[in-house]
């Protein structure tokens, strides 16, 4: 992808590089980040969910090498999950005062080269979070197992039938959300594992702020995956069922009390 000059409105942009024992790969996803976005970015934070490995060590040496001081990189004493070093990150972005928050993994699975057309969508106030899809690309050329792209189709279905969107996916870990947004949502009431991130979408859409997509290129290298996909996907369906009983006000759940 060509990087091109893209204009924020000068809105603070904080991207936040989730890590846990990706030495192999964070210094290629640092190094892939373009000029452009490094520019436009006001820090750019590597939260390290306690790795065994040396991820922190090699980010260090990556910032010291380049001599970047808007690069932050912390170490978690113990882990967080990756729920919870998103919630860490997420409160990070807005007590900072920073406008828009991107995530993007450190290992390599995301393009880097999509951050700022990702961040350009929250040029529109209604927007609360944007994704990067692969569903609405060739995930399975870019190396997508097919179970994994038949689940998430399956997920995708159901999901957009019970909360009433459109999306093209709901599983992309590259995304990026309005801080304004996120001070409307009870996100520190998710799960810090991984199905965070259905439940976040449920608030979002539950706040009724706009959820864009851009299409991404999928990626599937040789790293560890660490979601255990059948968990994984009994969870998602039991916050879609949670959110259901919620709205029939069957049952109260906090994390779907939106805030005015």
């Amino acid at each position: 992808m060509k990087t091109e000059k893209i204009a924020l409105n000068k809105k603070k942009l904080f991207i936040f590089i989730l890590s846990y024992n990706h030495q192999k790969t964070i210094m290629n996803v640092l190094k892939r980040i373009p000029k452009e976005t490094w520019q436009a970015s006001s820090e750019v934070l590597i939260a390290d969910d306690a790795s065994s490995d040396n991820t922190f060590e090699e980010a260090l040496e990556y910032k010291k090498e380049n001599k970047i001081s808007k690069l932050t990189i912390i170490k978690h004493e113990k882990n967080k999950g990756y729920g919870g070093n998103q919630k860490f990150a997420y409160n990070y972005a807005v007590s900072r005062g920073y406008d828009i928050a991107v995530m993007l993994h450190g290992d390599l699975q995301y393009p880097p080269e999509y951050i700022l057309p990702l961040a350009k969508l929250f040029d529109n106030p209604e927007v609360g979070m944007a994704f990067g899809s692969r569903m609405s690309g060739h995930p399975i050329k870019g190396g997508m197992p097919l179970y994994k792209f038949f689940g998430n189709i399956f997920l995708t279905t159901v999901e957009n039938i019970v909360l009433g969107t459109h999306l093209t996916e709901f599983h992309s870990g590259f995304r990026a959300y309005s801080t304004s947004a996120l001070k409307q949502i009870p996100f520190d009431k998710n799960s810090d594992d991984f199905h965070f991130d259905s439940e976040i979408i449920v608030q979002m859409a539950t706040a009724k702020k706009k959820i864009k997509e851009i299409t991404i290129p999928t990626r599937y290298g040789d790293e560890k995956c660490n979601v255990n996909s059948i968990k994984y996907g009994f969870n998602v369906l039991n916050v879609m069922l949670e959110y259901i009983l919620h709205k029939l006000k069957i049952r109260r759940y906090e994390k779907f009390e939106i805030k005015d």
